[in-house]
């Protein structure tokens, strides 16, 4: 599969803010979805890492998905209308989770290639299953789709990609680090107390 490296210099005058790229991009300026997608393909491979359960990885080759996730998302980039800071990763990660499900369901229905029974089970933990446990994380999500979608992406981007408070402030369209760091503590403030009603209830 083709690399969506831009095979050119960027000039000076080209901003690498997220939402002038991605308006860029949908006008049809190739080196702006070329940067768009060297600006977002790092987390989004990081974030499938995470998710992949183990006994799917030799089956599944991470970088494919994420590959074919932006050239799906590229795609439909004419119909894709960002509601808020961070959309547009959120609307790539919706994708990758799609693309592996699917995948993990094709690969388990797969018999292997000396024809045997055998099955790869698809409920295999991922690292962050192994991180949290699968209840915890279970609890994790719901609770996360009680937060804003702001908080909700400054969560993500926190615990489960690594993100620092100034890569934060640039992906959520912060003024600051110490802006993105006040989101995201107010967020995981909110997302404990979800939790924690959700244990209780």
């Amino acid at each position: 599969m083709g690399s969506f490296e831009p095979r050119r210099e960027v000039p000076a005058s080209i901003s690498l803010d997220s939402t002038t790229l991605l308006r860029q991009a949908k006008a049809g300026d190739p080196l702006a979805r070329n940067l768009l997608v060297k600006k977002h393909l790092p987390a989004l491979r990081r974030w499938a890492h995470g998710r992949l359960p183990h006994s799917a990885r030799d089956l599944i080759d991470t970088d494919d998905l994420v590959q074919v996730t932006m050239i799906r998302a590229l795609d439909h980039l004419g119909s894709f209308e960002p509601r808020h800071a961070g959309a547009f990763l959120a609307y790539l990660r919706q994708i990758l989770l799609n693309q592996i499900r699917d995948e993990i369901r094709r690969v388990s229905r797969r018999p292997d290639r000396d024809g045997l029974s055998e099955e790869i089970p698809d409920d295999g933990p991922s690292p962050l299953d192994e991180a949290v446990g699968r209840d915890a994380r279970q609890r994790y999500e719901r609770a996360l789709l009680k937060l804003t979608p702001d908080q909700q992406e400054a969560v993500v981007l926190r615990l489960e990609l690594g993100f620092t408070y100034p890569e934060m402030a640039e992906a959520l369209e912060r003024p600051s680090a110490n802006a993105a760091r006040l989101l995201v503590t107010r967020a995981l403030v909110r997302l404990a107390k979800e939790m924690r009603e959700r244990d209780a209830g």
